[in-house]
């Protein structure tokens, strides 16, 4: 006999898998959009990637697919790097 629980345990995983795959990757691709307009002094491109990776690892933290920790760090860090960036563009 097949147990039935274990095979839906499993569609159900894979499932997850794929969605939290899917939603680093988008996390993680803002970071990095965020990380070459810094790199290439662009202020305002550097503003809204920012915007938008604060958002996308809020909502990452979330969904439980990273710590809550792992996102505020990040977060920080992020918003360091710009401030860094604004204030030697002030200067």
């Amino acid at each position: 006999m097949i147990n039935r629980s274990a095979e839906k345990r499993e569609r159900q995983s894979q499932v997850r898998k794929m969605r939290n795959r899917a939603t680093k990757s988008t996390m993680r691709t803002a970071i990095k959009k965020f990380d070459s307009a810094v790199t290439a002094g662009d202020k305002e491109a550097a503003a809204t990637a920012l915007a938008l990776s604060l958002k996308l690892l809020d909502s990452t933290a979330g969904k439980g697919v990273i710590h809550h920790n792992t996102a505020n760090r990040k977060k920080s860090r992020l918003q360091s790097r710009f401030n860094k960036m604004t204030d030697q563009a002030a200067v």
